[in-house]
């Protein structure tokens, strides 16, 4: 049985955020999978027991154990039939999370034990009572992340060294160089030439530091900003076309729809109705 659960908007945070989180109270044998989930993913067992395989592994869980799930895996996990476990769990999207993560060692391990780590408990609880938020629900689940990553990297720290000291800076910059120009018409090459590296040699570093290429990152650093330019002023669908970087308002129509599956006016317009009933209630 499911007891709670919880969705969010990539769109309000595309650099670290919860995309998912719940709880659930399991039936004896229930199990899910074998299946591929599509971001970062961590279950907190609050009680009773299970199994959970992974990358060829069987792991052997109870009360206080916590099991890590990386996207694009094939994984499975289920109930002991005895003494069923109840458990909760918090997806993770964005481009910097799987560097977040990597600070752990949660994606070598797939397994750790909270124990009685009550700074790690605790966000859970607090993600659910964010839940019966209506205004700002997203800053403070993204507080409640942040605050998680911390507890994690802290208690279950990767000693090892992971990632190239400079192929990571060279991601910085270009992550800092999209922050600052996205509302100008740059491009890749753009980027590139800035860090004064190959174009295809950024390619590959970035996809391998974020699991996002360039191209679509800056695609949605552009349609964020949109939304946020939508909801909280009364510009022109011109405007806001090229405050994002797009000359052509026809051209950022089409992405627009694209990626969120309505036009700019009717994410406006659907926006505003939704705030509206949430301000009657």
């Amino acid at each position: 049985m499911q007891d709670y659960s919880f969705t969010n908007d990539l769109y309000k945070n595309t650099d670290a955020m919860i995309y998912t989180c719940g709880y659930e109270t399991c039936t004896p044998g229930h199990s899910y999978g074998p299946i591929v989930r599509h971001g970062y993913m961590i279950h907190y067992i609050m009680k009773g027991s299970g199994i959970y395989k992974a990358k060829g592994n069987v792991y052997q869980l109870k009360a206080g154990d916590a099991f890590f799930i990386c996207p694009g895996e094939v994984i499975y996990y289920e109930a002991d039939t005895e003494d069923p476990w109840t458990y909760s769990w918090v997806g993770m999207k964005g481009i910097k999370i799987k560097g977040y993560l990597e600070r752990t060692s949660l994606p070598k391990d797939l397994v750790v034990h909270y124990g009685q780590d009550a700074q790690l408990a605790r966000c859970h609880e607090r993600m659910f009572e964010a839940d019966s938020l209506t205004k700002d629900r997203d800053l403070i689940m993204s507080s409640i992340l942040y605050e998680y990553l911390y507890h994690l990297a802290s208690r279950f720290p990767n000693t090892q060294k992971t990632a190239d000291c400079q192929r990571s800076g060279y991601v910085d910059k270009a992550l800092l160089y999209i922050e600052e120009h996205y509302c100008h018409p740059i491009t890749i090459q753009d980027i590139a030439d800035h860090l004064g590296i190959n174009r295809s040699y950024l390619h590959r570093i970035f996809k391998a530091s974020t699991d996002s290429s360039l191209q679509n990152y800056l695609l949605d650093r552009r349609i964020h900003h949109a939304c946020i330019l939508l909801q909280d002023t009364e510009l022109t669908i011109q405007v806001i076309a090229h405050s994002v970087g797009y000359p052509d308002p026809l051209n950022f129509s089409r992405i627009f729809h694209q990626k969120i599956g309505m036009s700019p006016s009717g994410y406006r317009k659907d926006f505003r109705e939704k705030s509206a009933h949430h301000t009657a209630h």
